[in-house]
C-alpha cells in the first residue's frame, strides 16, 4: 500500500483510536429531499465539527458545503437509480479523476449480493478498485442483500467478504446477531451502517454494540440528522465510538446535552 493511500485511510479512520465517526448525507441520490436533508447545507454545518468523515455526492459537496473544511470526504460514486426503481441497476457516476480535483479521502460505491444484478455492481466494485489503486484512494463498499436474504450473519458476512476479495480497503454494512463473526471473516475494517431512523436509545445501543463486536466504527445519517437533537447525537456517538462509552452512560449523555439545548433556547 503507497504512502497517499495510507495518508488518505488514516484521514478516514483516526490512528489514535482505530475508529471513524463518518456522517453519511448522501441520501438525497436515491431518496430525493428526504427528512432533515431537504436544505443540506444547513444540516452538515452544526454536525461538521464532531464528523470524522463526511460521505455524501458530488453535487452536494460542492454546492452545499465550503472548500475551506478540514473534514475529508469519502464521495459516493455510484447511482443513477432512485427509490422508484431498482436500486441495485446502479452505475458509476463520478469519474477518478472528477474525485480527486475534489481532494477526496475515498470514495464508496454500493454492492447487491444476492440481487439479480449481482454481478453487474460486484464488477463495477473491482473495476473502481482497479481505477483507484492506481491514483492512490481507499474504496468504501457498501454492501446490501437482496430482498429474500435476511439481514444476518451468514448473508451479510458473505457480502463483506466478497466486498474484501475484491480489493474494497473497508466496508459499510449493517449490524446483526453474530456480528463478531461478520469482522472476524472480513480481512479489511467493517464501520455500520446506520440504517432506518430508530429512537435515539436504541440508535446509541447500535452504536455500542457494533463497536463492542468489532466495528471500527459507524456511518450513520438519520440516526443523526433526523434526531430531535442532531448536535447532541453526534456528540455522544462520538464518545461510544473514540473512547468506547457504554450504551447505558450514552443515553445519560445523550439526555444532558439534549437538556442543555432545551435551557439555552428557552
Amino acid at each position: 500500500m503507497g504512502w497517499g493511500m495510507k495518508n488518505r485511510l488514516s484521514r478516514i479512520i483516526k490512528p489514535d483510536t482505530g475508529r471513524t465517526v463518518m456522517l453519511a448525507v448522501d441520501h438525497g441520490y436515491f431518496l430525493g429531499p428526504t427528512t432533515g436533508l431537504q436544505e443540506p447545507g444547513k444540516t452538515i454545518a452544526p454536525l461538521l465539527p464532531y464528523a470524522d468523515t463526511l460521505m455524501l455526492t458530488r453535487g452536494v459537496l460542492r454546492a452545499c458545503v465550503p472548500p475551506t473544511i478540514d473534514t475529508p470526504v469519502v464521495l459516493r460514486v455510484s447511482g443513477g437509480t432512485s427509490i422508484l426503481g431498482n436500486l441495485a441497476d446502479e452505475g458509476t457516476t463520478v469519474s477518478m479523476r472528477d474525485a480527486l480535483r475534489m481532494n477526496v479521502a475515498g470514495v464508496a460505491l454500493s454492492i447487491f449480493v444476492g440481487s439479480e444484478l449481482e454481478r453487474k455492481t460486484l464488477l463495477a466494485l473491482a473495476d473502481l478498485v482497479n481505477e483507484a489503486e492506481e491514483f492512490g484512494v481507499p474504496v468504501l463498499a457498501v454492501t446490501a442483500v437482496g430482498k429474500e436474504m435476511v439481514r444476518d450473519a451468514r448473508y451479510l458476512g458473505l457480502a463483506c467478504r466478497i466486498a474484501a476479495e475484491l480489493g474494497a480497503h473497508y466496508v459499510k454494512t449493517y449490524y446483526c446477531e453474530d456480528f463478531e463473526k461478520v469482522v472476524r471473516n472480513c480481512p479489511v475494517p467493517v464501520v455500520i451502517a446506520g440504517g432506518k431512523k430508530l429512537p435515539e436509545h436504541e440508535a446509541l445501543h447500535l452504536a455500542a454494540n457494533a463497536v463492542k463486536n468489532g466495528a471500527v466504527g459507524v456511518d450513520m445519517g438519520r440516526n443523526i440528522f433526523q434526531s430531535d437533537h442532531p448536535v447532541a447525537m453526534i456528540r455522544t456517538v462520538r464518545e461510544i465510538v473514540h473512547k468506547d462509552l457504554p450504551a447505558k452512560k450514552a443515553i445519560e449523555m445523550y439526555e444532558t446535552l439534549a437538556k442543555e439545548k432545551e435551557t439555552v433556547f428557552a
